[in-house]
């Protein structure tokens, strides 16, 4: 039987050969090799190829009618062959070629353990093959709704008064096994589960102690029949989750992987001193301390603000978590489709997969406010232009030389038509840093292009300027990025 875990094997999720033999409609019946609900299918292959080796990518039920059997090749030879390309099972159709399955053949398959059933006439190959997919169908959906009920119950066992210890013994119970938190010295800080054998449970710790050192990292093994893994959490610091079952699922890595985003929040700041004083910069904030005298409890002087935006749905508690892991900083706020993260000047941001990210200038705390404007036009450009990243530029330019004060002054006049109309002033920031591109404007704002048309209409009507004219437009860039 193929190893799920084997990359040989397709990436669908197995099908117990006794659901299949169970379906009365087909009339399957195995008459060779084992049985059980150990034996599993990941697809099925019709061949009457005297070889079917090349032909396999292993897990199937590999379904022929023998036309090339007894003449072309022995059947021991062909089994073997069947059994090295990694196939699952072989259906045997009686008829138009073969009255009875041949005696060499069942002995083939017993002798190389694998299993044989035999396909009466009325049941075509493409029954076969349909039902094979349709048992898969039914596994994948079981299977994303076990994922996803594990995921919420990871999520509500994080909340609870006693956070670590919930996760990992939802973590054990969603897996059937054990899962245990190592510390930065390798030693247990707590487990829950079922206990795996002797031999299993130094093969996880020396697992986690190779792992450990890092700051993301995933390892597999397997020892005394048990399924191994170990996943370093994201904190820098050392802890390390790892999780042994006597066998290993397709949704098992998932359910595991949010179980370590969750422990990485739960441990890995606590243990340093640094999530209290973070509790105490917030209490402050919000009691009405100045950004200034709050910023040395959050450890750093200078931050960039990131927006985030998922390329897919919209995004949950727990993966906006996992984005402020992956940057390196547990200040995130999830607003909408937007994720906002504080991260410190020192970390420069990156974008993870799956995420598109504009990124402000690095800033003091008194500056954040518009920094998170930066960001919010940065993100705009971003999916506008479809790049994974933008920054804020900070060069400095021309317009800098003139006096801050006066600057302002010239853009609130010139400005003055449309000030009151924050849709307008936006949309014409938008269409003019992305050169007039009413399509690209479009997909920053989330708005139809002829809306985007009706708006810049509007604007150049107000002020009464012609928007085609290159020095217009840079006159009105000027004064937008004063206000």
């Amino acid at each position: 039987m193929p190893d799920p875990a084997d990359p040989s094997v397709p990436p669908t999720p197995p099908v117990p050969l006794t659901a299949l033999l169970a379906r009365d409609d087909l009339a399957l019946r195995q008459i060779a090799g084992p049985s059980g609900p150990g034996v599993v299918l990941h697809g099925a292959h019709a061949s009457e190829m005297a070889d079917p080796y090349p032909y396999l990518l292993g897990g199937e039920l590999l379904l022929t009618a023998g036309a090339h059997l007894p003449q072309a090749v022995e059947p021991d030879a062909y089994v073997s062959r069947i059994v090295a390309a990694g196939g699952a099972a072989l259906g045997f159709g009686l008829a138009p070629v073969h009255d009875t399955v041949p005696p060499a053949l069942v002995a083939a398959c017993e002798a190389h353990a694998l299993p044989l059933l035999e396909v009466p006439p009325h049941t075509t190959f493409s029954a076969v093959a349909r039902a094979v997919w349709q048992l898969m169908a039914r596994a994948r959906t079981a299977e994303l709704r076990r994922v996803t009920e594990a995921q919420q119950s990871l999520a509500a066992a994080a909340s609870r008064p006693d956070p670590v210890p919930s996760v990992l013994r939802q973590l054990a119970r969603r897996v059937g096994g054990l899962a245990v938190l190592y510390g930065p010295e390798g030693g247990r800080l707590a487990a829950a589960g079922r206990e795996q054998p002797r031999q299993a449970a130094r093969a996880l710790a020396e697992l986690a102690g190779v792992v450990g050192g890092r700051t993301s990292a995933t390892a597999t093994d397997t020892a005394a029949g048990t399924h191994l893994a170990a996943y370093a959490l994201g904190t820098g610091q050392g802890f390390v989750l790892g999780v042994a079952t006597p066998r290993r699922d397709p949704g098992d890595h998932a359910i595991a992987s949010v179980a370590a985003v969750l422990l990485s929040l739960l441990t890995g700041e606590q243990h340093s001193g640094t999530g209290a004083a973070r509790s105490s910069a917030l209490v402050r904030l919000l009691l009405g301390a100045p950004p200034k005298e709050v910023a040395p409890l959050l450890g750093a002087q200078r931050w960039h603000v990131v927006h985030a935006w998922p390329d897919g749905p919209a995004p949950g508690t727990v993966a906006a978590s996992a984005l402020g892991a992956a940057l390196g900083s547990p200040l995130v706020d999830l607003a909408g489709d937007v994720v906002r993260v504080l991260v410190p000047a020192d970390r420069e941001p990156a974008a993870p997969p799956g995420w598109t990210l504009g990124v402000s200038a690095a800033v003091a705390p008194a500056d954040w406010p518009a920094a998170d404007t930066q960001a919010a036009r940065a993100l705009a450009r971003a999916r506008a232009t479809r790049t994974a990243l933008v920054r804020h530029g900070d060069r400095p330019a021309l317009a800098d030389l003139v006096p801050p004060e006066d600057a302002a002054a010239h853009a609130r006049t010139l400005l003055a038509p449309v000030a009151g109309q924050p849709a307008l002033t936006e949309t014409l920031r938008t269409w003019l840093s992305l050169h007039g591109s009413w399509d690209r404007t479009a997909v920053a704002l989330s708005v139809h292009r002829n809306t985007v048309r009706q708006r810049i209409a509007r604007c150049a009507a107000l002020l009464e300027a012609d928007l085609d004219d290159p020095d217009v437009r840079m006159e009105l860039w000027f004064a937008l990025r004063r206000i």
